[in-house]
């Protein structure tokens, strides 16, 4: 059986990387893989960093197709995934993972060629239209044919949308697995030294929704909030360029705020661990600050994964600017709740959807 592993943005490098490891451990005469990169984060530090930090193997196809709006992306990664299976081999399975471009479209063009569509992460919902992330993850949960899920919430979901019980299968997390395998291997960032920082002594600020930061005035709401409620912490912003421009126009301090390029998995998540708690607006960080026992604040109305809410280190507080101060007192004042796992976030992800794999197709 040939499986295309679909893989476009940082999320999905880190999903698919413990998926590939244990296929290759399982050394099965029945399944081969092959690598697809669409090419939708074409910048080094969100892709080819990826491959070379997870030990991810060099794709075997690339699409190339960085760039455009949302939907000249998704045609351009339909119209030349198609031709690739046209021109190449029709594979017996395709597997994506999360819920961003790439996933929807591969997803798509498998189902109309016959091939079957395996979906890592299926069943999640922020119940959130407004997010391009929503209309990915249900229009591939729609014409999905095997659902490996995160959670039980995920598992409900998919029943309530009509899903047999028999094609749903809770595996666990295999962003989890590529933690717990790499977190040894954490690394400090070439400029830990030159800003001085110390461990629990920062903060790490991880926003980049069009809704946050393409909005002048809630961006310099949202920096100013955490600036002056922060107790002369330092605050460590990885930004995208673009963000980095609209920042550099505010009149704001900029003298405790650090923006820095993105960086590479394991010196983020070494920032991560050492941070004395992470602000954000992404879903994947709720869940590695969870498992890590780190306090997360999410500037978000709703969540795909409410598990690292009710269970874990994370606290929902909306996107009005003005609860970020009373969220940042409860955290200096070392009243943060403590979180813990949820169930079969164990690091053995991976092990359990390839051995499924190997049972039913």
């Amino acid at each position: 059986m040939l499986i295309d592993i679909i893989a476009g943005a940082r999320p999905n490098f880190i999903k698919i990387a413990p998926i590939i490891a244990a296929i290759e451990e399982l050394n099965s005469t029945n399944l081969k893989y092959r690598l697809i990169h669409t090419g939708q984060h074409y910048d080094k530090n969100m892709s080819d960093s990826f491959f070379e930090q997870l030990n991810i193997p060099l794709p075997n196809y690339n699409l190339d197709c960085g760039g455009g709006t949302q939907s000249e992306q998704t045609g351009a990664i339909m119209i030349r995934y198609e031709k690739l299976i046209s021109e190449t081999v029709l594979p017996n399975l395709c597997l994506v993972v999360g819920d961003v471009t790439s996933t929807m479209a591969c997803a798509i063009v498998a189902r109309k060629n016959g091939v079957l569509v395996a979906h890592v992460e299926a069943g999640i919902r922020s119940n959130d239209w407004l997010m391009p992330e929503e209309i990915n993850r249900v229009v591939t949960d729609s014409i999905t044919n095997y659902f490996f899920t995160t959670s039980k919430t995920a598992n409900e979901n998919l029943i309530a949308q009509g899903v047999s019980n028999d094609k749903i299968f809770f595996v666990g997390n295999t962003m989890i697995d590529t933690l717990i395998k790499f977190r040894s291997k954490f690394r400090k960032p070439l400029f830990w030294d030159e800003f001085n920082l110390k461990s629990k002594e920062y903060l790490l600020l991880t926003i980049h929704r069009p809704a946050n930061v393409d909005d002048e005035i809630k961006i310099k709401e949202y920096l100013e909030q955490i600036i002056n409620n922060s107790n002369e912490l330092k605050i460590i912003f990885p930004v995208h360029p673009r963000t980095k421009k609209v920042i550099s126009k505010l009149e704001i301090n900029l003298d405790r705020l650090f923006l820095i390029e993105p960086l590479g998995y394991l010196e983020f998540n070494f920032l991560t661990e050492n941070a004395l708690a992470v602000i954000t607006d992404s879903g994947g960080v709720t869940e590695e600050t969870t498992v890590m026992g780190i306090p997360c604040i999410t500037l978000r109305d709703n969540t795909e994964r409410p598990e690292t809410v009710f269970m874990g280190t994370n606290e929902l507080i909306g996107t009005n600017p003005n609860a970020i101060k009373p969220v940042l007192e409860k955290l200096l004042s070392g009243n943060w709740k403590k979180g813990k796992s949820p169930k079969l976030w164990d690091g053995q992800a991976a092990n359990r959807i390839v051995n499924i794999l190997n049972e039913i197709i």
